[in-house]
């Protein structure tokens, strides 16, 4: 499964109409070196000197917005480590967070929840994804008891990660993670130009499934 983050659809008003307002003007460009060629038998739209003025305006703003773009997008991962702290009755768990290493916020757009059990296959990137309320019904139909053996934040639509923020997913004592292989969320964010990003985190990976100590608490 891809966990590389990356985008998914960049933001409608300030890219493609960019992209269109640039071929339009070298378009002109085009048609104005050509109409130098042919005065008599064309229409002057024009001139060359002014086509290419705007060929290299529309262009400049293409990049700047591509260059800011780039400035502010989100840099998102994951962290996870033992705590004694988040599961009663002083019970050693996996604690999961959604990092931001970006310098400026971006927004939760979506949340979706995938699930293998420890008797079950990985899957691949076709595996279906559904929501958290779906995730922890499945984990309690394996007789655990939510709050007691897990956690799962509600993620919801429109919850921003500031910079350098973080963001709690969940936590998993020893008897969730014997029953539970892996969880993935599919986290997507939009930035502040309007682009979406995604990554699949895995929130299991790496853990520690037999806990005994907590880790050192890291800020």
């Amino acid at each position: 499964m891809d966990t590389d983050q990356h985008v998914v659809r960049r933001s409608l008003p300030y890219s493609r109409s960019l992209i269109a307002l640039a071929a339009g003007a070298f378009g002109l460009l085009i048609y104005a070196v050509i109409w130098s060629n042919h005065q008599n038998q064309l229409p002057q739209l024009l001139d060359v000197q002014s086509a290419t003025a705007a060929a290299l305006g529309s262009t400049g703003a293409l990049l700047a917005r591509g260059q800011y773009a780039r400035a502010v997008r989100p840099i998102i991962g994951w962290v996870g480590r033992v705590t004694a702290d988040a599961a009663p009755a002083g019970q050693m768990a996996w604690i999961c967070y959604v990092v931001n290493g970006a310098q400026d916020s971006c927004t939760v757009a979506a949340a979706e929840y995938q699930l293998v059990f420890a008797d079950e296959n990985d899957p691949s990137s076709s595996g279906r994804w559904t929501s958290m309320a779906e995730v922890a019904s499945a984990m309690e139909s394996r007789g655990l008891t939510r709050r007691s053996d897990f956690h799962l934040n509600l993620i919801g639509s429109g919850r921003p990660i500031a910079p350098d923020g973080r963001l709690f997913v969940g936590w998993f004592t020893e008897a969730a993670m014997a029953e539970i292989r892996n969880v993935y969320v599919r986290l997507r964010v939009v930035d502040r130009v309007g682009d979406t990003h995604e990554r699949v985190l895995v929130l299991l990976r790496g853990a520690e499934r037999h806990p005994t100590h907590p880790d050192i608490h890291l800020s």
